[in-house]
């Protein structure tokens, strides 16, 4: 199972890593509401996603 722990600056994840650890999440909870505390994780792994993302666009840029 993937980890939820968000990693060190130094080594960033890649959009494809981190895009397939939210579909695993979201998909071992089958489609009901998050609790608090797994929102609260959903939201880090999407802030993650999103830094990963401008990271790529900067290195294709």
């Amino acid at each position: 199972m993937p980890s939820l722990c968000a990693p060190t600056p130094a080594a960033p994840r890649s959009v494809a890593e981190v895009n397939e650890e939210i579909r695993a999440y979201m998909q071992a909870r089958s489609g009901r509401p998050l609790w608090p505390e797994e929102q609260m994780q959903y939201e880090q792994l999407l802030r993650e996603w999103a830094a990963a993302v401008r990271g790529d666009i900067a290195t294709t840029a």
